[in-house]
């Protein structure tokens, strides 16, 4: 009997292991929350990743930052979000929706004008910009894509906004001004630099200058509501880490 009673629970023993193994293995859904100009280095990082990491899918959920925070502030089911400025992290930080010590900068960028290389407008530096000739310019719309604030205080530092705000076209993100002008629907745009890599339709005009606007850093964290957190946490290592950097440097993105 004695030895029944043994066998049984030596039995028990081993489904129980079996069972925590399967848990373990068990796929995980991690939904990153990811400013648009982020969205081709993220499709390397993502397979990299998910090389390292294969129990852990990746969902990208790629949008305006501002759109984003306001998904986020709504109860949307939120892992990581990677923002392209410091002030919309700030916004949901302040409410306490991000967990505080998870937040790190993992990447920064620049911003240049681009032209249509087949209308090719004679634009050499954003001081000397022949906006008579241009009709439109486009940026990203400025209370809610970070680029598109950024473009804004280029343009007031450089006394260019009210004379030219009247030819501005606004892009429900950054990556729809790069369209605008790889279309020809515009002549110009402010776009990131790493945004201009990925288009063999449009050319740099000129690169904005340290001082003309805030510092184009981008920020993650984890959501406090998010259930997967130690996934999270080795995404964002990921992020900030020698392989992570290269791929980013690859992209544009220092």
């Amino acid at each position: 009997m004695y030895k029944k009673v043994f066998l049984i629970l030596i039995l028990f023993s081993l489904l129980g292991t079996a069972c925590s193994s399967t848990e373990k293995e068990e796929p995980i859904e991690l939904t990153v929350s990811a400013a648009s100009s982020l969205s081709s280095v993220l499709e390397e990082i993502n397979v990299a990743f998910t090389n390292q990491h294969p129990n852990i899918k990746i969902s990208l959920n790629l949008a305006s930052s501002g759109k984003l925070v306001q998904q986020i502030e709504q109860g949307a089911p939120i892992d990581v979000f990677l923002s392209a400025n410091q002030s919309y992290m700030d916004q949901i930080a302040d409410r306490g929706m991000i967990i505080t010590g998870s937040r790190v900068n993992f990447a920064s960028n620049r911003l240049v004008l681009i032209v249509n290389k087949d209308q090719n407008p004679s634009l050499t530096t954003f001081q000397n910009f022949d906006y008579a000739s241009v009709s439109n310019l486009a940026i990203g719309e400025p209370n809610s894509v970070p680029a598109g604030k950024y473009a804004k205080e280029l343009l007031e530092k450089l006394n260019l906004w009210e004379e030219n705000k009247d030819k501005l076209v606004f892009g429900k993100d950054v990556r729809q001004v790069l369209t605008y002008v790889e279309s020809g629907n515009v002549e110009a745009g402010i776009v990131y630099y790493s945004d201009s890599l990925i288009s063999s339709k449009v050319a740099i005009s000129a690169i904005a200058e340290e001082g003309w606007h805030q510092p184009i850093i981008y920020p993650a964290a984890i959501i406090a509501a998010s259930k997967k957190i130690n996934a999270a946490e080795l995404f964002i290592d990921f992020l900030i880490s020698e392989e992570g950097k290269l791929i980013f440097a690859k992209y544009g993105l220092n």
